[in-house]
């Protein structure tokens, strides 16, 4: 003789079968496995049966539940890829794909933290200072006289109110001298303008990362000796680099540096990559009028500057033709300093 239970499952599983959708399924499992369902009430029947059935019918009913659940979660499950199937019939898989692109830094961006982690190992700290200045911390603090050519209108961006877009980041050094008194090492990245007619080598923005070290008993070796350690993490440890006797305002004795190294994609040949040289104690003496002391007294304290050109290094790192290309935003270039 057939149970109840055994009835009671194969009309379920019936039903089951040909639910035509999953609202349909979800009533069903309601009516079967929710609290007061007809399947469910089997377990409240329990309490009053013989004890010899309650075994018996205890497992049947537990037979019964499996049963019923995994139909209704087959027939779910089949209407649901049903369902998605019937959403990508008229999808036309020919058609290309949205390519999802991952960007990458900029290859100057790439130059300047490679410099600056260079320069993080060897204790030089960050400083920044505005792209806006004033003359005095332009040229007089950095004892460029009034009628130096860097100072006409022609060379400089000068604004309607008197301040200027400064022409190299040498004023950050000003600016960090004047907040603090020495020892001081530090050095500046950033952009710096001038009124250089655009062309493959020059471009009205530019990049740079000036350097400035002042303690007692800073000598020149000690400048070489943070240079060509530089030089060589960048370019090489085979590089080659070579001090040239030059004039610059701001520091004296000064120096030019190039650089040599088989490293390179240009060959093996002398590139001019840095300017550089003792502070010139004029500097010091400017700052301590605008500190209204002396705390760079030129007869205690000695340093040394660098200035570094960005964009430059990057294209005799890269091997980069063109400046302007920086700037056009050209994917085809770009792509190529992607990671």
């Amino acid at each position: 003789m057939t149970h109840p239970l055994e009835e009671l499952r194969e009309v379920a599983l019936a039903e089951i079968a040909v639910a035509p959708d999953e609202e349909t399924i979800e009533a069903a499992r309601v009516r079967y496995l929710g609290r007061t369902g007809s399947i469910s009430a089997w377990g409240e029947r329990m309490k009053s049966l013989p004890k010899e059935e309650k075994p018996i019918v205890g497992k049947l009913l537990n037979e019964v539940r499996g049963a019923v659940t995994l139909a209704i979660e087959e027939r779910g499950a089949k209407l649901r890829a049903a369902q998605e199937a019937s959403a990508l019939a008229d999808l036309d898989i020919s058609l290309p794909g949205t390519p999802n692109e991952i960007g990458a830094l900029h290859p100057l961006t790439q130059m300047l933290d490679r410099a600056i982690a260079i320069f993080r190992r060897m204790g030089f700290a960050l400083a920044e200072g505005p792209d806006v200045e004033d003359e005095w911390h332009c040229f007089d603090a950095l004892n460029t006289p009034p009628d130096h050519p860097a100072r006409a209108e022609q060379d400089t961006f000068y604004l309607p109110d008197g301040h200027l877009l400064r022409t190299h980041t040498s004023t950050v050094q000003i600016r960090t001298m004047e907040s603090a008194p020495p020892p001081i090492r530090v050095i500046a990245p950033g952009a710096a303008f001038r009124r250089d007619e655009v062309d493959a080598t020059h471009s009205a923005q530019f990049h740079q990362i000036e350097g400035l070290y002042v303690d007692e008993r800073v000598s020149v070796a000690d400048l070489k000796g943070t240079l060509e350690f530089f030089f060589h993490e960048l370019f090489g440890p085979g590089t080659e680099v070579r001090f040239r006797p030059h004039y610059f305002p701001f520091t004296e004795p000064s120096f030019e540096i190039d650089v040599k190294s088989k490293a390179l994609k240009s060959g093996e040949k002398w590139i001019e990559v840095c300017g550089c040289g003792m502070v010139h104690p004029a500097v010091f003496e400017e700052v301590n009028r605008a500190r209204r002391d002396a705390a760079y007294d030129p007869e205690k304290w000695t340093g040394y500057a660098f200035g570094l050109g960005m964009d430059r290094l990057a294209m005799i790192l890269f091997d980069i033709s063109d400046i302007r290309l920086f700037a056009q935003n050209d994917l085809r270039f770009l792509k190529q300093f992607a990671a």
